[in-house]
């Protein structure tokens, strides 16, 4: 993986190591744009999921589901595409931010991955993943068993760092957050269609929840304390799907939609239900399909005007790979919702995480 730790010969250089990383800690935290209730302590986030927390998992798998080349990363630092499905930072990125933790979260499959990284956290999502087991299988990319094998693996290399006392404290004062759903409604189900021999719908939704609970109890049984998962989008305005489902006139494809819905549903049955099984923990169930609809109904009132289309290329269809050096890009990125025709851009992202932040920050603690 190409992780670099310093060999320790006594346990004096092991507690000097230790400082050392807490002391670049302290110095190198972001400091929080939302404000934390008084003694409140959040040491890392910690992220799971699909292509919209991804920040670079993909870069060295063998997947077409990948965008370290241009023009993904045009408006990130340096114009530099660093795996982001996006034009610049992606929520992960920008929640990090927000709540004090870093600028940036890292992949934890980065080879460029620093000790010091691990202490505030890492982001194990991969683009093209699911709750389905199916769905990272058919684009070869990392299952939610997979990053939780990583995430056991970082546990392991945090207690080398920090010893276990501390690890223990940041395991469970840490955020963690759980995206996923939506390549397994718009691909596994509507897309490649291989799932509706099994499954209707609700039968689906019902294996989708089933395994997003599963997920949740399989981090908490590893020290996740305050967790939060996201609901599923309006994954049928997404413009590929537009494109897909929607007709001649490419409106929002319904049944999309509407499965995106009752998923919706029943995954927040699934935490509710949870929290009285598992002691001390918050678990948080986030919902980001009002929220993203509302900018998609209302542009206007977000400074923005291009709901339907993407930036890169037509914007009808290009995502990953379809959208990459040889296709132009828009002439103004901040008029649209959307990088790609998958993906929104970084200024709906901004307009998106403080209303999330806002309404959810207070119930993990």
């Amino acid at each position: 993986m190409g992780f670099i730790f310093m060999k320790l010969s006594a346990s004096s250089s092991s507690v000097s190591l230790s400082l050392m990383l807490l002391l670049v800690l302290v110095f190198s935290r972001t400091m929080a744009v939302v404000k934390l209730p008084p003694n409140v302590t959040i040491p890392a986030l910690i992220v799971f999921g699909d292509s919209i927390m991804d920040t670079g998992n993909n870069n060295n798998l063998t997947t077409l589901v990948k965008c370290n080349f241009p023009p993904y990363g045009e408006d990130f630092k340096q114009q530099n595409p660093t795996g982001r499905f996006c034009n610049g930072k992606v929520p992960s990125d920008l929640i990090a931010e927000e709540i004090g933790v870093k600028e940036l979260l890292p992949a934890y499959l980065d080879p460029r991955l620093q000790p010091s990284d691990l202490i505030t956290g890492v982001c194990f999502a991969s683009g093209g993943s699911g709750f389905d087991p199916a769905t990272p299988k058919t684009v070869s990319v990392l299952s939610l068993s997979d990053q939780l094998e990583l995430f056991k693996e970082y546990i392991g290399k945090l207690k080398r760092i920090v010893g276990e006392e501390r690890t223990k404290f940041i395991l469970a004062n840490s955020i963690y957050l759980v995206v996923s759903g939506s390549d397994d409604i718009a691909n596994t189900y509507f897309t490649l269609r291989f799932r509706q021999l099994q499954y209707d719908v609700p039968a689906y939704t019902n294996l989708m929840a089933t395994k997003g609970s599963e997920f949740i109890k399989d981090i908490y049984e590893l020290g996740a304390r305050r967790i939060g998962i996201f609901s599923a989008p309006p994954i049928g305005c997404v413009p590929s799907q537009r494109t897909l489902g929607g007709g001649i006139l490419r409106g929002c494809a319904d049944k999309y939609n509407e499965a995106a819905l009752l998923f919706n549903n029943k995954l927040s049955t699934k935490l509710e239900s949870l929290r009285g099984d598992l002691p001390n923990s918050k678990l948080v169930y986030i919902d980001v399909y009002n929220p993203l609809l509302d900018i998609i109904v209302n542009p206007q009132n977000y400074g923005l005007k291009i709901v339907d289309k993407g930036c890169c290329g037509t914007g009808v269809i290009e995502v990953a790979v379809l959208c990459n050096r040889l296709d132009t890009t828009c002439s103004d990125v901040t008029d649209y919702v959307f990088w790609d025709s998958y993906h929104p851009t970084e200024k709906t992202y901004r307009s998106l995480v403080p209303t999330i932040l806002q309404k959810y920050l207070n119930q993990f603690f």
